[in-house]
């Protein structure tokens, strides 16, 4: 995608160059997800040099595949990604309100309005946004809520199927795990072709036994997980050459039979390994028909670690006395292999209670974008038990513009222009749900405005099938606060930092054909 340089006419004072530059590569970006948001919001396709084709209306996963160079674009893309590792939602949001943001911005500096003093009123209207959503929220005590389902579907983009998956795993892991700071709903999920819908309490790891020699299912089970290869030492070449050299090599070896013989008489029924399994080992654990696993991911390996209780040892822990590493094994009710998948599962672990969202797809293709949706409704489900949730559809956005535009008389000069772009940037998002569903956006901006004031409500918006005016609440349309807040506070961070840049210099290349550079480029790159 190129953009067209900014600031090039001789019109336009050369000072501005650099914030109309960065304007309209952050303009571009915004373009690029704006059509996307809202029920009505459509997909885009994404195509790299080789053919290959992602299909999606996922935000940040349309920012993150993007081809791009310009550097404010990339501190707006960076700005959404932040959103998304944070509280896994509303990236899409953060984009659309900070590309409003700082075009609102770059409107009132083009009038006259110093930049210090925009920057001074959208900070200060941020500020307060942030205070009046938080005022407004509204808590959520208990996993059957059926606010939770609402919430589900809204962020899973109506997918019935998914919602359901997210709000049963919800139930099963209880208000207490989900408000754990380290554990992230969105983290249980994974998304397989041909495989059905379901929900377990337990743990799946995505390889397979290692020889089909090994059982395939095995009842209250003993684990030994081995965070490290399951292989003897190794002797540099150097040594081996030498009969000191080789002896100590038989002597490892030796060694390492001994120990893998240790975890046959502890009993240890099923062994997870980290990376490879030496073919000594895999013999002597064949014959004590123990199931293998080997090049575990770290993930998975923890995951299964919490749920039967075990801790995972490094193979030199396997010298230890029998008994000591006996206290590093976990325990499961089962662990078997699904053939049709070729993943194995770890159920009824005596540690954390740990659950699995596992999403059917019908094709390979699909399957990518299954998994997304998924994410995005198990994150906006965690998100709403911590910190509550708002009326969604754009709503809460207008009830604060009607807020904050109360607060200009407390600012002095100028800086209320900035407060203006505040108060614009937060109709944004429902004007663009609407345009997306094929209304006239000012016309419903302003009649959701005047409705909002004539009833004293926050949660009145559009209904994008019929264009009339219901309560979101009603109609359950719903965003988590940590969702909003964070999306809100991003968006200010990013705008703010785009307005604040001056001038755009290139850096001189390091290395012996480097080119000194020439001082100010207000040139924008392609991207």
């Amino acid at each position: 995608m190129n953009l067209k340089q900014a600031g090039s006419g001789a019109d336009v004072d050369e000072r501005l160059a650099a914030l109309l530059t960065n304007a309209n590569a952050v303009r571009a970006i915004t373009a690029a997800v704006e059509g996307t948001i809202g029920p009505k919001g459509l997909d885009t396709m994404l195509v790299d040099r080789f053919g290959e084709v992602i299909i999606t209306n996922d935000g940040v996963t349309i920012l993150d595949k993007m081809d791009v160079n310009h550097p404010a674009a990339k501190m707006l893309i960076n700005t959404a990604k932040a959103q998304q590792a944070e509280v896994g939602d509303g990236t899409t949001t953060t984009t659309i309100m900070a590309g409003s943001l700082v075009s609102e911005g770059v409107n009132q500096v083009m009038r006259g309005v110093p930049v210090a003093r925009v920057i001074e009123g959208v900070k200060y209207g941020i500020a307060q946004i942030l205070a009046g959503v938080r005022e407004r929220s509204r808590s959520i005590t208990d996993v059957n809520d059926p606010i939770l389902r609402s919430i589900a579907m809204i962020a899973g983009r109506e997918h019935e199927d998914i919602a359901d998956l997210v709000v049963e795993a919800a139930r099963l892991i209880g208000v207490e795990k989900l408000n754990e700071y380290n554990f992230k709903l969105s983290e249980i999920i994974t998304a397989e072709a041909s495989a059905n819908n379901e929900v377990f309490m337990g743990v799946i790891v995505d390889q397979e036994r290692m020889s089909q020699e090994m059982p395939e299912k095995i009842v209250d089970a003993k684990l030994l997980l081995v965070d490290d290869a399951l292989e003897p030492e190794e002797i540099e070449d150097e040594a081996l050459s030498t009969e000191t050299g080789f002896k100590r090599y038989i002597d490892l070896q030796d060694e390492f039979k001994k120990n893998v013989q240790k975890i046959v008489e502890l009993g240890v029924s099923v062994v997870m390994v980290d990376r490879g399994v030496h073919s000594a080992a895999e013999e002597i654990l064949t014959d004590a028909n123990i199931m293998v696993i080997e090049r575990v991911s770290s993930k998975d390996l923890r995951r299964v670690a919490d749920h039967t209780g075990a801790r995972m040892i490094k193979r030199t822990g396997l010298k230890k006395e029998s008994a000591d590493i006996g206290k590093y094994l976990g325990t499961a009710e089962k662990v078997y292999q699904d053939e049709k998948l070729e993943q194995v599962r770890v159920l009824g672990g005596n540690g954390k209670p740990m659950a699995t969202i596992l999403v059917g797809a019908a094709t390979e293709e699909v399957v990518g974008e299954r998994e997304r949706i998924a994410k995005d409704a198990a994150s906006s489900v965690q998100a709403a038990v911590k910190g509550g949730y708002v009326p969604g559809g754009g709503s809460i956005e207008i009830a604060m513009a009607r807020e904050v535009i109360k607060y200009r008389e407390n600012l002095k000069g100028m800086a209320a222009y900035g407060l203006d772009c505040v108060a614009n940037a937060l109709k944004q998002p429902l004007s663009q749900i609407v345009e997306n569903a094929g209304f006239n956006p000012l016309e419903k901006v302003e009649e959701i405005i005047t409705t909002q004031v004539a009833q004293n409500s926050d949660s009145l918006g559009v209904d994008c099938d019929t264009g009339e005016v219901v309560d979101m609440l009603v109609r359950g349309v719903i965003d988590p606060v940590p969702v909003k807040l964070h999306a809100i506070k991003a968006a200010g961070e990013v705008a703010v930092a785009i307005l604040r840049i001056d001038t755009i210099i290139k850096k001189k290349e390091e290395g012996a054909n480097a080119q000194k550079a020439g001082g100010a480029d207000n040139s924008m790159p392609d991207f």
